[in-house]
Order: structure tokens, then C-alpha cells, then sequence
């Protein structure tokens, strides 16, 4: 198992190349080791400012639009929706089949060949959304690249995700110094 990103792209402004998939694929990586995190998949979608601000004002109560939100699995919150996974009723129950230790059917047992593997299934840390128009707009303003943007604003949803804040001034330091020096092992620098 490791850590894994799956990605949708949900905007027109900015083509978000196989390059920019994989650059974030390395931050990914050196996000998790960086801090002792090796399994679980993290969803990013690229938005636009309408979608992000709808999102703001449905999760957060802002209507505005935002640079990255997170949505973060672990967490339990007062103001967060428990998300279940394969619950099943009653009755589903009673019409499902007998499944072997593998999750394979009994009748199907002959039809697999013992070497064959199957995918684990990688727990979900959560969502990552991007404005995308926002990472441009910023990445004007700071002087650096889109991709640099793109990646900062990845790595801060990600240590969002896994429990990091930045609501008091030691917190931010904290949170932008791991954020820097992830970028900076990946080569995206101001």
C-alpha cells in the first residue's frame, strides 16, 4: 500500500498536464514520509471560482470564493458529516452471497488464479479542491509559477488533512516552514 492521488479536473483556465499530475504525485510522497504517513489516498479536484465559492458558502458559510479547501476524512467534528463506507441493510444481507476470506464468491474460486493479486483498497484521507483561476491570480501576485501555486496550495490542503491549522501565529510557522521545505525538495521554488 502507499499514498495514492487521484485527480479530476473540473475547469477551462489552466491545462493540467500529465507533468503537473505527477510533480504533484512527488509532493504527495515527500508530504507523507516528511510526516511518517505511508498509506491512504487523497482526491484533488481543480474548480473554478463559481464552484469554490459554492462549496465556501455550503461547508464554511463564506460566500466567497477561497484558494484550497479540505475536507478531511479522519476527522469527526460537530460540524462534519460522518461518510459510511459498504453499510448495508437488513436485507442485503440475506441476498448477498458467501464471500471466502478474499472477497471472492465460493462458486468463483476455480475461475482465479491463485498468484492473481488484487488492489488494496487505500483508506480515504480526504479532498483537496483548487481554485485554479485563484493559484493564477496568486501566482501573479507572489511572482512565481503556476505550477509553484498549484503545488504550495496541494501541500497545505494535504497537512490540512492530516490534522495541521494555522489559527494562531505558532501554528502558521509551523505549517508554512513544513510546507516550504516539501517544495523545496521537489525542486518548486519562488
Amino acid at each position: 500500500m502507499s499514498l495514492r492521488l487521484e485527480w479530476n479536473n473540473e475547469q477551462n483556465e489552466f491545462p493540467v498536464s500529465e507533468e503537473l499530475i505527477e510533480k504533484l504525485r512527488q509532493l504527495l510522497q515527500l508530504a507523507g514520509e516528511a510526516e511518517n504517513i505511508r498509506d491512504g489516498e487523497v482526491a484533488l479536484t481543480f474548480v473554478d471560482d463559481n464552484e469554490i465559492r459554492r462549496l465556501n458558502k455550503e461547508y464554511r458559510g463564506l460566500d466567497k470564493p477561497t484558494d484550497v479547501l479540505s475536507f478531511a476524512m479522519q476527522e469527526m467534528g460537530d460540524d462534519e458529516i460522518e461518510i459510511v463506507f459498504g453499510e448495508m441493510e437488513e436485507e442485503d444481507l440475506e441476498d448477498s452471497r458467501a464471500l471466502d476470506a478474499d472477497g471472492r464468491d465460493d462458486d468463483d474460486q476455480d475461475e482465479h488464479d491463485e498468484d492473481e493479486e488484487y488492489e488494496a483498497f487505500e483508506e480515504p484521507l480526504g479532498d483537496i479542491i483548487i481554485s485554479v483561476p485563484r493559484a493564477i491570480e496568486q501566482s501573479e501576485e507572489y511572482g512565481h509559477s503556476v505550477d509553484r501555486e498549484l503545488g504550495f496550495l496541494f501541500v497545505h490542503g494535504f497537512l490540512h488533512l492530516i490534522g495541521y491549522d494555522h489559527q494562531s501565529e505558532e501554528e502558521e510557522k509551523v505549517m508554512f516552514a513544513k510546507q516550504e521545505h516539501i517544495l523545496q525538495q521537489a525542486g518548486l521554488t519562488r
